[in-house]
């Protein structure tokens, strides 16, 4: 029997290719990078969803409470950080504490546990710094460090007999229905039974590789961040975020502190002009280019423009990007921030300019595409495996 390939090295990747050598298949993994995990996967906020915020029902929703146990159950198993430090949703007007009783519901309805309503007298107890009209307090919401959960996963991958094969970008892809798949990497050639596409912020990319269709296309926003200094990072106990607008697919600046002591506050969601666009002076014209031609992205700027510019007023000015997390500490100020490491989100945009929101997987032939795995992908990984391995295993 020949291997399955898996193209990218990030979470959902190496827990694919984790949980397929668990049931006997040979693996071989493709990384373009030279180490695993070094971009969505390696620079998210390093937080365990808890499950509040998904349309019940949802794939997000069914996965992430799924993936919550695996990610736990895998940190044990490893003697990896896995820290329960709670987290509060805090609203500040009539319009969002009715958005909040919407989120009672849901967690409710996915099963989070433990969820509790808060006043404002209790919301003090629990964060004697942050003030609002209301708060959820979720607190079996947990801090890891993912860099450290993917570095393992390819431990276990390669212990197994699978390959990781770092510096190997794919560059061409040939399905043949009744062979598997012919996947180039440089001058190399492998013969593979199936091939599963997992290549966050190129997915789009690759998955054309084996003619799968344009859309949704991928549109690259950069997260930028701000770091308390260290004295300051007691101001908050554990996660504070806001209640998410449902017309907007980034959940807004929030507190986040992380399993080696510090605090990063945001972030903000600016157009990147790369996709791999982690400073504003990264361009790729090629990428933007395509980005911009792209149909969605016009209608998505023509419907978002103010919220655009909010979110580049706050990357221009650090005064502008306090006063956002300020709504929820009042103590906080400009000088008790530092910069920090910027993400990039890779955010799925179909041809009306619809944001995609839910988890996207597509299928050519022998070829399976994850083509959307946003927030929360990290949490859901190995719960995105088992649903990926479990539709292959119809076929292979």
């Amino acid at each position: 029997m020949r291997p399955v390939g898996v193209v990218g090295a990030g979470l959902v990747g190496l827990a694919i290719a984790r949980l397929l050598t668990q049931r006997g298949h040979e693996v071989v993994v493709f990384e373009k990078e030279a180490e695993v995990s070094l971009h969505q996967s390696g620079h998210n906020s390093g937080v365990v969803h808890s499950g509040i915020y998904y349309t019940p029902g949802s794939l997000k929703a069914v996965l992430c409470r799924r993936g919550v146990t695996l990610i736990q159950e895998f940190c044990e198993k490893h003697e990896l950080e896995y820290r329960e430090i709670g987290k509060v949703i805090v609203a500040h007007s009539d319009g969002e504490v009715e958005r909040l009783r919407d989120l009672e519901t849901r967690a409710e309805a996915n099963g989070v546990p433990g969820v509790t309503w808060l006043d404002p007298a209790r919301l003090r107890e629990i964060e004697p710094n942050v003030q609002g009209l209301a708060a959820l307090h979720s607190p079996t919401t947990a801090i890891v460090d993912y860099r450290q959960i993917a570095r393992a996963m390819a431990d276990e991958i390669t212990e197994a007999g699978g390959r990781v094969l770092l510096g190997h970008p794919v560059t061409a892809i040939t399905p043949n229905p009744r062979h598997g798949v012919t996947v180039r990497s440089g001058e190399q050639q492998f013969e593979l039974d199936r091939l599963v596409i997992c290549a966050g912020l190129q997915s789009d990319t690759v998955a054309g590789l084996a003619g799968d269709q344009p859309s949704p296309a991928i549109i690259a926003f950069r997260g930028e961040y701000y770091r308390l200094r260290p004295e300051r990072a007691g101001l908050v106990r554990g996660l504070v975020y806001p209640v998410p607008d449902p017309e907007y697919p980034f959940l807004g600046t929030h507190l986040t502190p992380r399993v080696d002591g510090t605090v990063d506050v945001g972030p903000n969601a600016v157009f990147a002009f790369a996709r791999e666009g982690y400073r504003r002076s990264d361009v790729n014209l090629r990428e933007l280019g395509r980005a911009l031609a792209w149909p969605g992205t016009r209608r998505l700027a023509k419907e978002h423009w103010r919220m655009g510019l909010r979110e580049m007023r706050g990357s221009l000015s650090k005064r502008a990007f306090t006063a956002a997390a300020q709504r929820y500490v009042p103590e906080l100020r400009p000088d008790d921030l530092v910069p920090a490491p910027a993400g990039v989100r890779a955010q799925a945009l179909d041809e009306r300019g619809r944001l995609v929101d839910d988890f996207r997987i597509s299928t050519v032939g022998p070829v399976t595409a994850v083509r959307n795995a946003p927030s929360p992908a990290a949490t859901s990984c190995m719960a995105i495996a088992e649903h990926v391995v479990d539709r292959l295993a119809r076929t292979l």
